[in-house]
């Protein structure tokens, strides 16, 4: 992860208080189970490893967007939580609902809302879970350092590269416009498991799940990074914490939605909601029965405090703004179950969209 060091040893100091405080208000909600080491803050035993001390574990996979946000709140957090380890997994959103539904983690990170075919499968699994709001990402398309003339591109570009019936025809970046060299076009992406995946198809192709069938793809986003960077005529996509993390290697793309203007994403454009339609709202979902164990609540409540955006902000992504982290918390006590998407995904959604969304409170209950 790209830290600043400075900033992680001033997060560290104020984390103690902030993971106490959870963990008190998460005992009130269930006993801790008998056995358990130290509290949140307090030092392990002299020539004890945290390793040996950790006797609660948190159990976390899915999106592998969400994946650097979940590893970095898990190593600020085990700092003051030696008796908690906090393992987390990437899987890709559609794998990591799979394992949850199945009761196999205590939270899957999303990278868009919960399916309506995975809602029903957690209700076979008997899986209630509660939805939060973690963070605000935008898709970023990368090509070459060397690619100089892809600069900008449409919607309708993107689709005539992407969309089905480009496999096997659209093999040239003159076949996707007349002004570009003929030179062959390599496409690195997500895999069909990836959440990012879904809402990329969703807003670019038109139809979620949707794609030629001829590219390179990869549930690890760092492939695509190494793919991007060692071929010319490539292009690819994933989320902005990953084009942030390798800016070296890559060329970011404008792109042009309905306003006909070239935006590229960044924390302003994702925030007012004008680097459209690849933004979109990151998610984490906590099962129900888990939350009954302080050392999920805790670090649940851990993720969604305001005084932690910086964690968030450090890894890439938009922090959300304090009133819906404030109805994100609200939802965490009340322990509202179910999606206030119904098990759609809208494409470019805004912050506000969100916010009223969180607002209408209109759950899906399970």
């Amino acid at each position: 992860m790209n830290y600043s060091l400075l900033r992680r040893m001033t997060r560290h100091a104020a984390a103690g208080s902030i993971a106490a405080l959870a963990l008190s208000l998460a005992a009130c909600g269930g006993a801790p189970q008998a056995g358990n080491s130290p509290a949140a803050g307090e030092s392990p035993a002299a020539g004890a490893s945290p390793a040996a001390e950790a006797t609660a574990t948190v159990k976390v996979d899915g999106s592998s967007t969400v994946f650097p946000i979940s590893e970095a709140m898990a190593e600020e957090f085990m700092k003051v939580n030696t008796s908690t380890k906090v393992i987390v997994g990437s899987s890709g959103t559609g794998g990591g609902f799979k394992k949850f539904c199945a009761g196999e983690t205590d939270i899957s990170n999303a990278s868009r809302p919960i399916k309506t075919e995975e809602i029903e499968l957690c209700k076979k699994g008997n899986v209630e879970y509660v939805e939060l709001p973690i963070s605000f990402d935008g898709l970023s398309v990368v090509v070459n350092p060397k690619n100089d003339f892809a600069t900008c591109l449409s919607v309708d570009q993107l689709k005539k590269m992407w969309e089905p019936a480009a496999e096997g025809k659209v093999k040239s970046w003159k076949d996707v416009d007349p002004k570009f060299p003929d030179k062959p076009m390599t496409l690195y992406g997500p895999g069909t498991d990836s959440g990012t995946y879904d809402y990329f198809t969703k807003a670019i192709t038109g139809e979620e799940g949707k794609s030629r069938g001829d590219y390179t793809p990869s549930e690890d986003d760092n492939v695509i990074v190494q793919g991007v960077s060692g071929d010319e005529g490539s292009l690819g996509f994933f989320g902005y914490a990953y084009y942030e993390a390798n800016k070296d290697k890559l060329k970011l793309v404008e792109i042009k939605g309905k306003s006909g203007k070239c935006v590229a994403p960044s924390a302003a454009s994702i925030a007012d909601g004008s680097y459209e339609p690849l933004s979109r709202p990151e998610f984490i979902y906590v099962r129900k029965d888990a939350l009954s164990r302080p050392e999920v609540k805790a670090f649940v409540a851990f993720q969604i405090d305001a005084a932690n955006k910086q964690i968030i902000a450090d890894t890439g992504y938009l922090p959300l703004p304090d009133e819906v982290l404030t109805l994100a918390k609200e939802r965490l006590e009340k322990g509202v179950t179910g999606s206030v998407f119904g098990g759609k995904a809208p494409a470019g959604a805004k912050l506000s969209d969100l916010l009223a969304a969180e607002k209408a409170g209109g759950a899906e209950k399970k």
